[in-house]
């Protein structure tokens, strides 16, 4: 998450010349209309005086400005562009490719372009998630029985010793012991509530949190442990029916999920996630009642405990639990999120 816009001059330039680079970057409110719009809206550009910038859709809302109709910016941010697309689709059909700036130009991409959008929208260079995807790449043929030799070669690696260095750094063992060790593959799925973190292994979706979250790091950190695992960028099998459902689900057409979870935890935890589930579109429980439908009605405390904890957000719906009084309490991804999907759901519910 960017933790400062850029200055309002280069703002206001990317807005007039609609600069899709911007896209997910800010958001602009025209103080005449009271309106809110993405950088790339059709509509007449307003005069710099009478705009102002936000760093996400929930600033522009909080600020009194309602969205366009003409750009919907509350609809997904940051889709991939169409320039970037068949390079992205020729990397995923190609694991161990290298590219160069010189082989970037030849598809027609300016190399700072590209860095600059996989910095904006990924938080890594391209040259890093290539990297992340060859040693992906690698750790599955070693994992499946591979040699080591054979899967730095068919991996992109040109020296076995350069190949077990950049493994080490990556996965944080060397490749002779990684079958000891499991990967979850991350990426970031877009939503109109702002990016989410993606995590999974082979089994399934073991994280799905706001990016922006404070605890992330911390959940990361406790499934690292929990699942022996190391996070490494790249491609997995269940990410395109998480991206799929994801956005059925903000699209109002889905109300339940249908992908495998991995929910570890402590037995009570597990308990309660499980307990989430059962919960239906549209519906919210009080802490106590969740505390009596897991069966220890004195245990409203550590029932919210664990909801704090569940790493697979609006999937496991903890933001379908409220206080006793019907006020909203405690949601990791923020209370105006919380508010904004359980409105959402409620509108959705008899449709």
């Amino acid at each position: 998450m960017l933790q400062s816009l850029p200055d309002s001059e280069t703002l206001y330039n990317a807005l007039l010349k609609k600069d899709k680079d911007y896209e997910g970057i800010f958001i602009v409110g025209v103080k005449t209309t009271g309106i809110f719009c993405r950088p790339t809206c059709k509509a007449r550009k307003p005069k710099k005086e009478n705009v102002e910038f936000f760093k996400s859709v929930h600033d522009a809302l909080m600020n009194g400005y309602r969205p366009c109709r003409v750009c919907s910016p509350m609809e997904n941010k940051g889709e991939v562009p169409a320039w970037l697309k068949p390079l992205l689709d020729e990397v995923s059909k190609t694991p161990g490719i290298r590219l160069k700036d010189y082989d970037i130009r030849k598809r027609g991409i300016e190399p700072a372009r590209l860095r600059r959008w996989f910095k904006q929208h990924h938080g890594i260079t391209f040259q890093s998630y290539l990297r992340s995807l060859r040693i992906g790449n690698a750790f599955g043929r070693i994992r499946y029985g591979d040699k080591i030799i054979e899967a730095a070669l068919e991996s992109g690696y040109d020296s076995l010793s350069g190949f077990t260095e950049t493994f080490k750094k990556t996965v944080g063992t060397t490749p002779g012991r990684s079958q000891d060790v499991n990967i979850v593959n991350v990426t970031r799925i877009l939503t109109p509530l702002g990016p989410m973190f993606a995590g999974a292994t082979e089994e399934g979706i073991c994280l799905l949190e706001f990016a922006d979250r404070r605890m992330l790091e911390t959940q990361i950190k406790r499934l690292r442990k929990l699942l022996n695992a190391e996070f490494v960028p790249g491609n997995n099998k269940h990410f395109a029916i998480l991206n799929e459902q994801i956005k059925e689900y903000f699209e109002g057409k889905r109300k339940c999920f249908d992908l495998p979870l991995i929910l570890k935890g402590t037995a009570f935890q597990e308990k309660v996630w499980k307990e989430l589930l059962t919960i239906p579109y549209g519906v919210t429980r009080s802490y106590q009642e969740q505390a009596e439908h897991v069966g220890d009605i004195k245990a409203v405390r550590a029932v919210a405990k664990a909801n704090g904890d569940n790493r697979i957000a609006v999937i496991i719906p903890c933001h379908r639990v409220i206080g006793k009084d019907g006020k909203l309490t405690g949601y990791g991804g923020g209370l105006w999120r919380k508010q904004f999907l359980l409105d959402f759901e409620m509108s959705h519910s008899e449709k």
